[in-house]
């Protein structure tokens, strides 16, 4: 997966982010993208190579593996980073989409500036306020979904050393061993714990925006009066 696309995309999210936004950005990559690619992916590694059942019956450890680890965690993180990722994208396309409305109008003979409409700094109101906290709730609902998804596939966030399968075509009750059951079990925790910290973080900006607009609309209504 190129990573390195995707930051780029988030990079110009991050100009018109609110302070709060910024942070939650460089958790996502510096705690959650950069931990899976340079450490999660080596102590994962070829997962069913290293998961050893004491039977030779062909297609029975195949068939065990697939049972207790329908989804590889490296791709469940993955997944869950490109979900949690892409509601950010509509924050771009609504400013692109600004952007691009007032070059139209610049071409057809309105004054504007093109080199001061290039580093404008877009606030964070009127139908972008609400494409923005749309994409906020979206984040904090893929997080939860997802960590919900962890605990119940894999029948909560602790790597088992042992799991017992008498799937078929297994002849009997086989034991199975998982490797490195502590250390992918460190990892799978901290890696909960970020989201967990992500969630907190886009709570907090959900706030911080709803706090402000409650509080702009009685100046409003004052200087009316």
């Amino acid at each position: 997966m190129d990573w390195g696309t995707l930051q780029a995309v988030l990079g110009g999210v991050n100009k018109h982010s609110t302070s709060i936004g910024k942070i939650w950005l460089t958790v996502l990559f510096i705690f959650r993208i950069m931990i899976l690619v340079v450490a999660a992916e080596r102590v994962w590694g070829d997962e069913q190579d290293d998961f050893v059942c004491n039977t030779l019956q062909p297609g029975c450890k195949n068939v065990c593996y697939d049972h207790f680890f329908p989804i590889s965690h490296i791709r469940l993180w993955a997944l869950q980073m490109i979900f949690v990722s892409t509601p950010a994208l509509l924050v771009a396309m609504h400013v692109a989409y600004r952007r691009h409305e007032k070059k139209r109008r610049f071409r057809n003979g309105e004054k504007i500036d093109i080199e001061e409409l290039k580093n404008e700094k877009i606030h964070i109101r009127g139908p972008l306020w609400w494409t923005y906290t749309s994409s906020i709730f979206c984040r904090i609902i893929f997080e939860a979904v997802f960590m919900y998804v962890f605990y119940y596939m894999y029948d909560g966030y602790q790597m088992p050393r042992l799991v017992k399968c008498d799937a078929w075509p297994c002849p009997n009750v086989v034991d199975c061993f998982v490797s490195r059951p502590t250390e992918k079990t460190t990892f799978t925790i901290f890696m909960l714990a970020v989201s967990g910290i992500c969630m907190m973080l886009n709570l907090a900006e959900l706030c911080y925006l709803v706090i402000k607009v409650c509080m702009k609309e009685p100046r409003k209504t004052t200087v009316l009066k």
